[in-house]
């Protein structure tokens, strides 16, 4: 019986001992297997690639004419309302004109009486004038007796006292002269000063009859009412400026958009560059048109300097309406044919994966100045002394479209490509960007150039087996989690 115990007891031990053993082995490999990390991977492509700048704006006409007044009054008749079709010269709206027409009588008035003024000044003239005759008459008469005592005194018919008394009459008829000449001189001046009077209430008379064909409001050019601000009866009151009675647009089938462009994206912009831009009227269609204008005076909103930017386009079918809100997209380079990887391969970071030396990127890793390609040239990576390699024309002529593009090739960054299942990192030029691909641009002769082709594996992410969800593999400060 005792022996029969021990046996049982010996395969209940062994029984155990194999249950820990199967289930150390399993732990170990769940263990190992939940610690694994796996890549998610996208293809390198190769294809075209369009860098935009993303912007919103206003749709407006081309040519907008805001039609006011120069005279106050009531408005008496509205000829005109939204979305009419005018002409150039068509009345719009008539103001009262009832005071503008007494006050055209008045002047009216005002000018008669500086003609009857003018009349008056000329007889007055004529009167002075005839004085003069006068005077000259006597004065002749008066010199022709001096002349006859003259020669009686010599002859001893007449005293001197007579000669004396003819010499006195003589100088009183040239004083009498020279009276009715300046008599006569400012009967010329009334004359002058009366027609002068003439031409002043003229002024006025032909400022009242402009007035009263002010109070008549036309179109002063062919278009569409787009806006009407005012109603039968108000008042409008021009004072300093004058008041905006409609806004008519000139043509509605070439209209524009004006956008906003952030200064840090304005150096991209160039006029005949090409753009698209969609509105939520008509959600899922994209118009397209082309910039034809940058504006360099800029606008200061809240410390966020921006510029306008003029986008042009054809609104034949009068779809799009003045005032909508348009989202807009400004194609400012077109790469063709290049390699490219999806933004996400560039954020990634894998700890204790580095790039061999700066051979991998064909001498272009970030802190190795001395292999900075010179322009048209790139540095063999293999050896100090190797020798340098000239650049194709069509590699030179990119390279110098990217130096002048304002940032677009003088960037870079890194890549993972799974070789065998293992991520290598590559330090690699970036190009433009559409904001879900970037270029990436491999030197020829390089060594990452028989990795870094068409239809690689780059890693775009990682994910520890068993998670929920991928997230990209970054680099975490060292410390504790910050408890929210």
């Amino acid at each position: 019986m005792a022996k029969m115990n021990l046996t049982k007891n010996r395969w209940i031990a062994l029984g155990i001992a194999a249950a820990l053993a199967l289930g150390g082995a399993a732990w170990w490999w769940m263990r190992d297997d939940s610690g694994a990390v796996q890549y998610r991977t996208a293809k390198i492509e190769r294809g075209s690639l369009q860098a935009t700048v993303a912007a919103s704006g206003t749709v407006t006409p081309v040519t907008q004419v805001q039609v006011g007044t120069q005279v106050s009054g009531q408005i008496r008749e509205l000829f005109a309302d939204f979305n009419s079709e005018v002409k150039a010269g068509q009345l719009l709206a008539r103001i009262d004109p009832e005071a503008f027409e007494y006050k055209l009588r008045q002047v009216q008035a005002d000018l008669d009486s500086a003609r009857a003024q003018v009349m008056n000044a000329q007889a007055s003239a004529a009167a002075g004038q005839a004085a003069v005759s006068r005077a000259a008459v006597d004065l002749s008469e008066a010199q022709r007796a001096l002349q006859r005592n003259q020669e009686l005194v010599a002859q001893g018919f007449i005293s001197p006292a007579q000669l004396e008394t003819s010499r006195a009459l003589v100088a009183s008829q040239q004083a009498a002269m020279k009276s009715a000449q300046a008599q006569a001189a400012v009967g010329q001046a009334q004359i002058a000063s009366a027609q002068a009077a003439v031409r002043q209430r003229e002024a006025l008379v032909a400022q009242a009859k402009i007035d009263i064909e002010r109070t008549e409001i036309r179109s002063p050019v062919s278009g569409v009412v787009i806006k009407r601000s005012v109603e039968l009866g108000q008042t409008v009151a021009a004072s300093l400026q004058a008041p905006e009675l409609f806004v008519i647009a000139q043509n509605l089938q070439d209209m524009q958009v004006q956008v906003a462009i952030d200064e840090a994206d304005i150096s991209r912009v160039k006029v005949d560059q090409k753009a698209s831009f969609t509105v939520d009227a008509f959600a899922g269609r994209s118009f397209d048109g082309k910039v034809t204008q940058v504006r360099k005076a800029s606008t200061n909103t809240q410390n966020v300097i921006t510029y306008t930017v003029v986008v042009s386009f054809s609104n034949a079918e009068s779809r799009l309406l003045p005032g909508m809100t348009a989202n807009v997209k400004l194609v400012t380079d077109t790469r063709d044919d290049v390699l490219k990887v999806p933004n996400a391969a560039l954020r990634v970071r894998i700890a204790g994966v580095e790039p061999a030396a700066s051979a991998a990127s064909g001498g272009w890793g970030p802190g190795d100045a001395a292999n900075r390609p010179s322009e048209g040239v790139v540095r063999s990576a293999n050896a100090q002394e190797a020798p340098r390699r000239e650049l194709t024309p069509e590699q030179r002529a990119r390279s110098q479209g990217m130096r002048a593009e304002g940032g677009g090739g003088r960037q870079r960054g890194r890549i993972y490509v799974l070789v065998d299942g293992k991520p290598q990192a590559h330090n690699v030029r970036t190009g433009i960007t559409d904001g879900a691909m970037t270029e990436i641009m491999v030197p020829p002769n390089s060594p990452a150039a028989s990795v870094l082709v068409e239809g690689a594996d780059v890693v775009v992410g990682t994910v520890t087996a068993g998670a929920q969800a991928a997230r990209p593999a970054t680099t975490r400060p060292a410390g504790p989690r910050m408890q929210f």
